[in-house]
């Protein structure tokens, strides 16, 4: 039985929702691979909206889950319907999305909340033993999805987002540009893709390998 995997986005823009290349590169990946796949993300709004090319905020409210549907031809369904029984693993690509409409990390830091609805399902999975692939800034989630000790990586170890994860009671691993890190206790798989990349290239080599060693727990 062909495998299905879930891609979690957190709306469409690198400074407000999920990194477009990080995205893109997951679902190239997987197709790439022959592997199924489904978009998702919650249906709420974004916690602001800003100006990709100035940085500034613009006074408007958009979607997260309208916002997500722009990164994969708007085949994509609300989180909170998602089943963990119905895919056999996860992958969350990155972008400040993660730290603003997925949770409040890029607010309240090591006392962030986390989208119930993620949390919900990213745990189903792993009660279940399935594999979860986290990219970018998503392994600061780590702590408060899978409980103290988790091993992650976002890259270099005295980045502000990587003293969070250890202040939250994760254990946070060193890594290269185009490395992983696994924790195979919890089939965590994570890479820093845009935390160290300077280039596209530089955050393909490393998801690539994410996904590979994704699929190849699933």
């Amino acid at each position: 039985m062909a495998k299905k995997v879930a891609v979690i986005l957190s709306g469409c823009g690198v400074f407000d929702g999920a990194e477009i290349y990080e995205a893109t590169l997951v679902q190239l990946r997987l197709d790439e691979a022959g592997v199924e796949f489904q978009c998702m993300a919650p249906n709420v709004s974004q916690m602001h909206v800003l100006n990709h090319i100035t940085g500034e905020e613009m006074q408007e409210s958009r979607n997260v889950l309208v916002e997500s549907a722009r990164l994969c031809r708007g085949n994509i369904i609300d989180l909170a319907g998602a089943k963990a029984e119905d895919y056999d693993a996860v992958i969350v690509p990155g972008g400040f999305g993660v730290a603003k409409n997925l949770s409040s990390f890029a607010v309240d830091g090591t006392g962030m909340s986390v989208n119930e609805d993620l949390v919900r399902f990213v745990q189903a999975m792993n009660q279940q033993g399935k594999p979860v692939g986290l990219v970018c800034i998503a392994p600061a989630l780590a702590p408060k999805l899978f409980g103290e000790g988790v091993k992650c990586t976002l890259g270099n170890n005295d980045d502000d987002a990587a003293k969070a994860v250890v202040a939250m009671g994760g254990a946070h691993e060193q890594c290269a540009v185009d490395e992983i890190s696994i924790d195979e206790e919890r089939k965590l798989v994570t890479t820093p893709a845009y935390m160290l990349a300077g280039r596209i290239s530089e955050a393909s080599a490393g998801i690539t390998k994410l996904v590979a060693a994704v699929l190849a727990r699933a």
